[in-house]
């Protein structure tokens, strides 16, 4: 009897390391995912592992060293509602409404946060993994998570929003960090 049960996202997933920041994966644009068969569904499997493993709310997938334009989220918004699921070749369309500081992080920069300002609101257009169009808003919290998300696949990390003070403090812990080997 087949079971009812939904599955569990990633739960079929390999975990892997993510990719701390300097590698140069994760300043480089990611090129879009052009083929959409059990290979890009085993890496979107991998990220939600990888993304629960590493307690994350998102990952892209050059985070595991994949450079391709691919992101996961399970994120709440700032009413708490839980926004569950993945974009394939995302675009950010708007991002707009009031700018809001807010503490951001990242799985590529362990222990260093920051407060960085983001657009209230985003609208991210993509695919799903059969390559069927979907548009996603986000406000919030989640909003946030799109933004980060969609940087990420641009080559850029939070840090590449902030400026003065934050920004050179935020460099000095990364730089203190254990996990940090710049590329040479």
């Amino acid at each position: 009897m087949a079971s009812t049960r939904p599955r569990i996202p990633g739960s079929s997933g390999t975990v892997h390391p993510v990719i701390p920041w300097a590698e140069p994966v994760l300043g480089a644009a990611c090129a879009p995912v052009t083929a959409f068969d059990s290979s890009l569904e085993r890496l979107v499997e991998d990220l939600y592992a990888t993304m629960y493993a590493h307690d994350g709310v998102g990952l892209a997938a050059n985070q595991i060293g994949v450079g391709l334009r691919v992101f996961v989220y399970d994120c709440p918004d700032d009413e708490d509602v839980r926004h569950l699921g993945h974009l394939v070749n995302p675009v950010l369309l708007e991002a707009d409404g009031v700018r809001v500081p807010g503490e951001e992080g990242c799985l590529s920069l362990p222990g260093v946060r920051a407060s960085t300002v983001r657009w209230d609101r985003a609208v991210v257009r993509g695919q799903d993994l059969t390559g069927a169009e979907l548009e996603i808003e986000g406000t919030g919290f989640f909003a946030r998570c799109l933004q980060h998300e969609t940087d990420h696949l641009d080559g850029g990390v939070f840090l590449d929003r902030l400026t003065g003070p934050r920004r050179s403090l935020a460099l000095r812990r990364t730089r203190r960090s254990v996990w940090y080997h710049p590329v040479s």
